[in-house]
């Protein structure tokens, strides 16, 4: 078990820290504080627009906003088409992988210490 965690560990290393770095990204480009919101943009000449709101155009997205989308984009894989969404679907699977082996292997080396007597607790040095 030690040996495929190593070395599935080395080539889903790289797009598991790319997969951070673009979902912590993309949380904080939409929590970021929106600041000065743009009005939206002018109607046509004559236009007349009824008691509801829903027909007014909405503003387009700009700044942090169009930031999220572009970002999930890239920590999803759609940026790179359909051999990106794949390896964001294998590097999820190595994630659990990771996660189940790494326990597996903790409690195997906790069960088979030596001096699991001597030392009450979870931990070791």
């Amino acid at each position: 078990m030690r040996k495929w965690h190593r070395w599935i560990t080395v080539f889903f290393g790289v797009f598991m820290i790319w997969m951070a770095f673009t979902g912590v990204a993309s949380h904080v480009t939409a929590l970021w504080p929106a600041g000065e919101q743009a009005g939206p943009p002018p109607v046509p000449q004559g236009f007349v627009c009824p008691e509801t709101m829903m027909c007014r155009p909405k503003a387009p997205p700009g700044g942090m906003k169009s930031l999220v989308g572009w970002f999930h984009h890239l920590h999803s894989g759609e940026e790179f088409g359909p051999l990106g969404t794949a390896i964001s679907l294998m590097t999820g699977f190595a994630l659990m992988f990771f996660s189940i082996s790494g326990l597996w292997m903790y409690f195997s080396m906790w069960k088979n210490r030596k001096d699991r007597s001597l030392k009450p607790g979870w931990f070791w040095k």
